[in-house]
């Protein structure tokens, strides 16, 4: 029997129980960044994260590892007579221990999704509500990207269930079905065929291509269960389980693992945000990898043109910097064990035989991109003393005598933002403060020949900084202050270089500043009195400073074009050099950053505003943001105050690491990570 056709925008199309037309459809890049939860349970027999997303329903959702995504997003749709019903609000509640509940209003009609994922097993849980008029219909819309690849998916109707596979990663989905589709995306998927409020299409199968999957709920109470798996058998065996465990009881079950988590870290401090203190904790322990334990990636999201990596991007992977920030962000939450870990993965993928580490790597600790950063080589070192790790001397010496004998060192090839290489402030703190801490570990081990070299390398060094990176006939100030980074050393010469990341070209050093030579005081290189640091505040303050109604805020750097372009759109790697379509906004983490300098200098009030101003930048679902909006939001679009988040990646792990450590250095009343080496060494 012939399949009938349906004629629709998209000309001839089968329906029925024939396979799907349009092979491969549409790639689509990664849902925006801005997520509204993370979701993961404590257990490692559970390999699965979901992402909550800002405009509704579920985006990536990563499994095996948390280092890509295996789906690209689970959502639902409505239909009234004649059409799809749009949400006219989406609102994220966070119900407790990374727990998450959305509720999606419309014209007459609410939709609420409570979300868990199954500690025993791999699979995702939504239990859905519709309360509507008659005639509204609730429907899944299910876009896997299984093992990391949108391209490659292949689908298919098996009985009750929609499962999926790419090579040796499968998918299934099963709930209450009264019909399914598989179909190609934006052609003949099913938010193409819902157009006109109704679910026309049945396709059972779909050979490999960008995949979508489309289910009919046959009640307006439902529950589903998206399981994954090596094989579809496995994947579908995952799902049923779970679905027979049953909503309640698996939320419970989820909960209770965070709940144990929560009691053994520290009390939140009392001038910390309670919720959000607990929130900025467990934000770090779900980045964990639970096959590769210490691996703690970036962000689970893609912002902006990262969205359209096919495998997906630079903020799935591990980066020594970001890896130092979140283990001291776990310190101070109290999760000295999680810290620990992230010690041991840093010296697993330490580099043999020069004692390097990789600019950042996947979470089995493969290296991703091939750059170096000399901050990169010394933080571990500073984590290994603050961990009191004498054990793990034969890697500090590799990374210790990398420094030293690294040529034109402190000259890196990539500072803290890796897009330039120079004389940076920032990174001549962190290589100070790692041969010191090197130094003090030596001698621990009895060996006093390398603590000497250590430490005359590092001495020499301080004498050096300012003559490397402090300028005294720059434009901003009459006084002597701190630049980004100097090309030759020679921060009096008007030497220029290209911003990068689509900013200016051919800009004079001297008008470069940012806010990371703060390092040099918090790693206790330089006192917080030192009057160059202070005359380096007041030019940052009045060059990269971003005072909004939600708190004071700053720029990572002059001329930054690392965020979206002005009109709002995303940034794009193909931005050419000059073009200054893009701005980078105001990052949080500084505030938490200058925050730490307050405390150092004496003045904990001040500090205490940062922490304030952190705490109003949240977004949604108590997640903090990469970046917020500055004074110059995309013209003539709603929605875009000053101090909130922009698109940026969120939750970004270094952000929240950085609120934890203010807020456990505020009640302290002093800098708990700065090393006693390093003070003790220079009188700071």
């Amino acid at each position: 029997m012939l399949p009938v056709l349906l004629v629709t925008t998209v000309g001839l199309v089968p329906v029925g129980t024939a396979p799907a037309p349009g092979a491969p459809g549409v790639d689509a890049q990664y849902l925006p960044a801005d997520k509204s939860g993370l979701l993961t349970s404590r257990t490692r027999e559970s390999r699965v994260w979901a992402t909550v997303q800002r405009e509704g329903g579920l985006g990536e959702i990563f499994y095996p590892t948390i280092g890509g995504p295996s789906a690209r997003s689970l959502t639902f749709a409505v239909t009234a007579r004649g059409g799809l019903a749009e949400p006219r609000s989406v609102r994220t509640e966070q119900l407790g221990g990374l727990r998450f509940r959305q509720i999606l209003d419309g014209d007459g009609w609410r939709l609420t999704a409570n979300y868990t994922t199954d500690p025993a097993r791999s699979s995702v849980l939504v239990d859905l509500d519709l309360a509507a008029p008659r005639g509204h219909q609730l429907f899944a819309i299910y876009d896997p990207a299984l093992g990391n690849s949108r391209g490659g998916d292949a689908g298919r109707t098996a009985g009750d269930a929609l499962t999926a596979t790419d090579g040796g990663t499968s998918s299934a989905l099963v709930g209450d079905f009264s019909a399914t589709s598989s179909g190609f995306a934006g052609v003949s998927d099913g938010p193409t065929d819902l157009r006109d409020g109704r679910m026309d299409w049945r396709y059972t199968s779909a050979a490999a291509g960008y995949l979508v999957q489309t289910a009919a709920l046959e009640h307006r109470h439902s529950t589903l269960a998206l399981g994954f798996g090596g094989t579809e058998a496995a994947a579908l065996d995952t799902a049923r389980r779970s679905l027979r465990a049953g909503f309640g009881p698996v939320a419970r079950a989820y909960a209770y693992g965070w709940h144990g988590y929560l009691k053994g870290l520290n009390d939140p401090p009392r001038v910390a945000q309670r919720q959000l203190w607990q929130t900025s904790a467990m934000i770090l322990a779900a980045l964990e990898d639970k096959t590769h334990p210490g691996a703690y990636v970036a962000a689970p999201a893609s912002p902006w043109a990262f969205g359209a990596d096919d495998p997906s991007g630079p903020y799935h992977l591990v980066w020594s910097r970001d890896l130092y920030q979140i283990a001291t962000g776990l310190i101070a939450a109290g999760d000295r064990a999680g810290a620990h870990r992230a010690l041991d993965f840093l010296f697993r993928v330490q580099q043999k035989p020069d004692g390097s580490f990789p600019q950042n790597s996947q979470v089995d600790g493969t290296p991703v991109w091939g750059g170096l950063q000399l901050d990169e080589v010394a933080l571990p070192i500073v984590l290994a003393y603050q961990l009191g790790r004498a054990d793990t001397w034969p890697s500090v010496k590799r990374a210790a005598d990398f420094l030293v004998g690294y040529p034109g060192a402190p000259f890196t090839p990539q500072e803290r933002w890796e897009n330039q290489s120079g004389y940076s402030p920032n990174t001549i703190a962190t290589a100070i403060a790692g041969l010191v801490c090197a130094a003090s570990i030596a001698r621990a081990h009895g060996d006093p020949g390398s603590a000497e070299r250590y430490l005359s390398t590092a001495d020499s060094w301080r004498d050096r900084v300012k003559a490397w990176t402090v300028t005294t006939t720059g434009p901003y100030s009459d006084r002597p202050y701190f630049l980004r980074l100097t090309k030759d050393g020679n921060p009096d010469a008007g030497t220029a270089y290209d911003i990068g990341d689509g900013g200016p070209v051919d800009v004079d050093q001297r008008t470069v500043v940012d806010p990371s030579f703060l390092e040099l005081v918090r790693l206790g290189v330089l006192a917080p009195s030192d009057q160059d640091i202070r005359n380096s505040l007041a030019v940052v303050d009045a060059q990269l400073g971003v005072a909004t109604p939600r708190g004071s805020f700053w720029h990572r750097a002059s001329f930054d074009g690392f965020g979206e372009q002005l009109d709002g759109s995303q940034w794009e790697y193909d931005e050419p050099p000059g073009s200054r379509v893009s701005r980078g906004r105001a990052w949080p983490l500084l505030s938490g950053e200058r925050g730490e300098y307050e405390i150092a200098a004496g003045d904990s009030r001040a500090a205490r505003t940062r922490l304030d101003a952190m705490a109003r930048a949240t977004g949604p679902g108590g997640m903090l943001p990469e970046q917020v909006w500055d004074r110059t939001p995309p013209a003539g679009r709603p929605g875009f105050a000053p101090g909130t988040p922009t698109f940026s990646a969120t939750p970004l792990a270094w952000t929240h690491a950085e609120y934890l450590r203010l807020a456990r250095n505020l009640a302290a009343g002093r800098l708990l990570e700065t090393p006693a080496a390093v003070t003790g060494r220079y009188g700071t």
